[in-house]
């Protein structure tokens, strides 16, 4: 019973409504905004990042390296003149990268949480105002049961903003909602762990030809030499 339950978890059709998804506009089934990378997005099951979910990275680095893959949807996503929220962020955003990616400074939001419990709400609640259209959420070290976790998916499904929740790799074998875990396995490498309705335990590497001619990558943060604007939350 538990072979035939995987196999119809793993079939595409299952979570596409039965529709071969390579012939049909998948934003139909859900919301995915390209990556801005081909290699990714050609293994992602909607063709790149699916929005109104939650994105787990899983890395021993706290996902700093690997924020560049992040940035060209920052960029397009610049238009909407909403926040990007950086929750709990182990350093500051590198401001003079990010605006020579069209990404405003005075957009970005930066919270710091002190106990679990806080990280939890205040990620709910960049979610859930829908005035921010990326949240970027750094769960520490912490345990986070599948319930607590779940509560910040629906949330997600709300609304159409990319939710990414960055783990430590010792996360990778614990029980996950997030439609889509990736895991930083090198230098602008990922290893897909698992997604909905796709191929999984994949390799991606993303090749420097993908990135804008003449622009700084986030793939390493250098040392913060000036910060955004600082906006702190109130919490309940």
């Amino acid at each position: 019973m538990n072979a035939l339950l995987e196999q119809a978890i793993q079939r595409e059709d299952t979570w596409l409504g039965g529709f071969n998804y390579t012939e049909l506009n998948v934003s139909t089934y859900r919301r995915c905004q390209s990556t801005g990378y081909q290699n990714l997005d050609a293994v992602l099951t909607g063709g790149g990042w699916p929005l109104g979910n939650t994105v787990e990275m899983l890395s021993d680095g706290y996902g700093l390296g690997s924020m560049g893959v992040f940035l060209p949807l920052m960029q397009k996503l610049a238009d909407r003149k909403q926040w990007y929220a950086f929750i709990n962020a182990p350093c500051t955003p590198y401001a003079p990268l990010l605006e020579a990616r069209g990404i405003p400074n005075e957009h970005v939001l930066l919270v710091h949480p002190e106990t679990k419990e806080e990280i939890l709400w205040s990620i709910e609640q960049a979610i859930k105002h829908n005035t921010c259209c990326t949240v970027f959420a750094w769960l520490g070290n912490h345990r986070y049961s599948y319930a607590e976790l779940r509560k910040l998916q629906l949330a997600a499904t709300e609304h159409d903003n990319l939710v990414v929740l960055f783990r430590p790799l010792q996360a990778e074998n614990e029980h996950a909602p997030a439609c889509l875990r990736l895991k930083v396995t090198g230098y602008r490498e990922f290893e897909i762990v698992k997604q909905r309705g796709g191929k999984q335990q994949i390799r991606v590497d993303l090749p420097a030809i993908d990135d804008l001619p003449d622009q700084p990558q986030l793939w390493e943060l250098p040392v913060n030499t000036r910060q955004p604007q600082l906006i702190t939350l109130a919490y309940p």
